[in-house]
């Protein structure tokens, strides 16, 4: 039997096939890899346009409800009567019925003649009292004034009483403010002393008739700092603290002596 030799052109063919074959193999190793593209998120970025301007409508907002803005474009207009009983009903009208309502209403006789702006502080007390020498005489009574001063502050408080000079003369006047002094202490010189007019904040005035501190049964005038604007042109009946210590004075103490002749009531 004749063995065939193997044919050397076979063995050439077979390594020129595998050359091939490593040959793409490594054309296609050396090929950079293709990377896919990623889609970039969209949600994060359309929803920060939309927060950013949901917020400054907001701020735009809150800035027009500030005091300071409204009053800047107003002209001052000197309080009037009718002010104060507008913001009685507006500040008991949801919760009082009508027949309450009727009760905190306060006549025209109840009221001083208004400030109409031109007045000194001194000059519009010596038009409203102008038997003011023979009150401050015949005043005798411990525990009371014969004048009440309400304004927003101790610093605003301090000025009135400087500027009234003129027209106190020689009475006594008694600083009513928290600010440095203590009630016990502001008690204890209206149990000892007789002063006739009283200076001070509606908070500490209330915490004293509340104390039995300070009695009103003697008291002929009220004058609350209506006109007055501090720094950011607040009055105050527009600070809200004041507004509502002012208010609670009123009813649980000034109206009923108002509506009984023996307090008269005045806006400076």
């Amino acid at each position: 039997m004749e063995v065939s030799e193997p044919d050397p052109s076979d063995d050439e063919a077979v390594e020129k096939a595998s050359d091939n074959r490593t040959a793409t193999r490594q054309d296609s190793d050396s090929k950079p890899a293709v990377k896919k593209k990623r889609k970039q998120p969209t949600e994060c970025f359309l929803s920060q346009p939309e927060e950013k301007q949901e917020s400054t409508v907001k701020a735009k907002r809150r800035r027009k409800k500030k005091i300071s803005d409204v009053l800047q474009k107003s002209a001052p207009k000197p309080g009037v009567p009718a002010d104060l009983q507008n913001l009685l009903t507006q500040h008991f009208g949801e919760n009082r019925s009508v027949i309450e309502i009727e009760e905190l209403k306060l006549s025209d006789s109840c009221f001083l003649p208004a400030n109409d702006l031109s007045h000194s502080f001194s000059s519009y007390l010596k038009e409203i009292c102008p038997k003011w020498a023979k009150l401050r005489r015949n005043h005798e009574e411990k525990k009371s004034v014969v004048m009440l001063v309400l304004c927003s502050s101790a610093l605003r408080s301090l000025e009135l009483i400087k500027s009234m000079t003129a027209f106190k003369g020689d009475c006594k006047v008694l600083k009513l403010f928290a600010k440095h002094i203590k009630i016990k202490e502001q008690m204890n010189m209206l149990e000892k002393g007789v002063f006739h007019i009283g200076v001070g904040t509606p908070g500490r005035v209330k915490a004293l008739v509340e104390q039995d501190g300070l009695c009103l049964n003697a008291t002929k005038y009220m004058i609350l700092d209506w006109n007055w604007r501090d720094q950011k042109l607040r009055r105050m009946m527009d600070i809200p603290e004041i507004k509502r210590e002012t208010i609670d004075l009123l009813e649980k103490s000034i109206i009923k002596l108002c509506r009984d002749g023996s307090v008269k009531l005045g806006l400076f």
